[in-house]
C-alpha cells in the first residue's frame, strides 16, 4: 500500500522504494504517537503521503497546471461515448497515462478515492485538507482528467477510424 502510493505519486521505482523505507522508519520512530483514533493503515498512509510530498518538494517537479476550458455536458457525453468503445484494459492504461498529466495533489486524491477505494473521511485524515477542499479537488481532478483524456484519445480515434 505504501509503495503503491509512493510509486503513483513519484513515478519512479527507486524514489518510491526510498520513500517507502523512510515511511516505515518514521512510523517505527513515532509509534508511540499513534492514538488509535483512526485505522493504523490510515495513519501509515498519511505518513507515506506526507513523505511523498516532501520528496516532490525536493525535486521541484513542475506539472502542467494550465486552466481547463469549461467542460459542457455535450463534451462529457462525447468523451464518455468514446471511452465506452475502448476495451477495459486499454481504458485503464489510457487513464493511468492521462493521470500523470494531473497536478500531484489532484492525482493522489483521485488515486486514493478510485483505486485505493479510500473514503472521503480517510482522504481528509491523510491529506489534512478540509472536507470541502477534498471534494473540490476531486471534482476539479475529474474535470481535468476528462479534458486530458479528450485531448489525447479523441484525435487518435478519429485518425484510426477516419482512415477506414
Amino acid at each position: 500500500m505504501v509503495f503503491s502510493l509512493a510509486y503513483k505519486m513519484l513515478e519512479s521505482k527507486e524514489e518510491a522504494e526510498e520513500v517507502s523505507q523512510d515511511t516505515f522508519i518514521k512510523t517505527y520512530k513515532n509509534l508511540s504517537k499513534f492514538k488509535g483514533e483512526s485505522k493504523f493503515s490510515t495513519w501509515i498512509y498519511k505518513i507515506a503521503y506526507r513523505t511523498c510530498l516532501d520528496s516532490l518538494k525536493k525535486r521541484k517537479n513542475k506539472y502542467n497546471t494550465d486552466t481547463i476550458d469549461e467542460v459542457t455536458i455535450n463534451k462529457i457525453q462525447t468523451t464518455e461515448g468514446i471511452l465506452d468503445t475502448i476495451e477495459r484494459k486499454e481504458r485503464a492504461l489510457i487513464i493511468e497515462k492521462c493521470m500523470k498529466d494531473l497536478p500531484e495533489d489532484e492525482r493522489s486524491i483521485l488515486w486514493m478515492f478510485y483505486f485505493d477505494e479510500l473514503s472521503l473521511k480517510e482522504i481528509i485524515e491523510i491529506t489534512d485538507f478540509s472536507e470541502a477542499n477534498v471534494k473540490v479537488k476531486l471534482h476539479r481532478a475529474r474535470k481535468r482528467l476528462l479534458s486530458i483524456v479528450k485531448q489525447k484519445v479523441e484525435p487518435e480515434l478519429i485518425n484510426h477510424y477516419g482512415r477506414k
